[in-house]
């Protein structure tokens, strides 16, 4: 395969998000995403459920996409669809369906590692961090600290011991009987909130190393709301706290505080001026208002990929294999969806 695709179609259905975007030389013509809102109901994401709404919605969105580009399948250089981390069934829908695809159309099939997308969603706007720099990928599944050498080429500094931080205010949200997904709801919440009321832990935050730790303070909160007789025995809320605001907006910013720290001490450590902050959690409003802070005192940029590009999206998938595909790389049919999966 030569380094001549320019037309990519990416494919992104790794969790509860069906989404195909279409990019020309590594700009989004188009990027559809279509989010499941059956999981409300059970505060969480239910495996089987999300791989029969991808299956249901893969080919529409796909359409959908091509006519918002203006191209034809007939056009489309390439394919690029995740392969993992993520829902195996989920995965396996849009990697079988992008394989398909490509085979039946004659034309390159490259698959691309989800946490990857994340990296490069900052590169599908018009300021781009530069070689090397520090890539923060925090999401509902991961919080991985990055040293981006050059394209395509990482070395992992830290990453979560347990529970991922967008996962942490997901369990959270739940305590507080404030629905699913949580981090939405409590970044809103907390606006109202006080961040210094409850001095929550944060774990692992003068350690040498850049790992994080997040379960400990997930257990903090449910001890402050069970001694205050917030939670029933079954560990359902019992009622809305008048301190609601304010529990929100402290456990946010122990959150905050692990994630900006951990990453400026690899700034310093790696000598870089660029940050990356990518993934569900960057659309965090308090943690942008705290990274912008911290790097204006310290001449470092830091760079947020836009809302529509935080969550999953299929065109980071697409930029992602689309710079594989420049260095002539392609993947075998036998790829299968591997739903644990590291990046570096």
């Amino acid at each position: 395969m030569s380094g001549n695709c320019n037309i990519i179609l990416g494919i992104e259905t790794s969790c509860d998000e069906t989404s195909v975007a279409v990019l020309d030389n590594g700009t989004v013509n188009s990027n559809i995403i279509s989010s499941q809102v059956v999981h409300k109901e059970y505060g969480g994401v239910v495996p089987e459920l999300a791989s029969r709404a991808h299956m249901k919605m893969i080919v529409p969105i796909m359409q959908e996409a091509l006519a918002q580009a203006d191209v034809s399948l007939e056009d489309v250089d390439a394919v690029a669809a995740v392969y993992g981390p993520g829902l195996v069934g989920a995965l396996l829908v849009g990697l079988n369906f992008g394989k398909a695809l490509a085979w039946a159309r004659g034309i390159p099939f490259i698959g691309v590692n989800h946490m990857e997308g994340h990296i490069y969603s900052t590169f599908l706007e018009d300021e781009k961090p530069e070689y090397p720099f520090i890539c923060l990928t925090v999401s509902g599944g991961h919080t991985d600290l990055l040293f981006i050498k050059e394209p395509l080429v990482y070395e992992r500094l830290g990453r979560t011991r347990d529970d991922a931080a967008g996962e942490a205010f997901d369990k959270v949200a739940k305590m507080l009987g404030i629905g699913y997904p949580g981090g939405p709801v409590i970044d809103k919440l907390a606006r109202d909130g006080n961040p210094g009321a409850i001095s929550f832990p944060r774990s692992y935050a003068q350690a040498e190393h850049y790992d994080f730790s997040f379960s400990g303070l997930k257990t903090s909160v449910l001890y402050y709301l069970r001694d205050r007789d917030l939670l029933a025995s079954d560990g359902k809320p019992v009622a809305r706290s008048p301190k609601l605001n304010d529990i929100c907006a402290s456990f946010q910013e122990a959150i905050v505080d692990s994630l900006v720290e951990k990453t400026r001490r690899a700034v310093i450590d790696r000598d870089v001026k660029h940050v990356a902050v990518v993934g569900g959690v960057s659309a965090n409003s308090r943690l942008r208002e705290v990274f912008q802070l911290t790097a204006s005192k310290t001449g470092v940029k830091v760079y947020f990929p836009r809302l529509e590009y935080c969550t999953d999206n299929a065109a980071m998938i697409a930029y992602a294999g689309w710079l594989r595909s420049q260095r002539g790389e392609t993947s075998p049919a036998s790829l299968t969806a591997i739903p644990n999966l590291n990046v570096a």
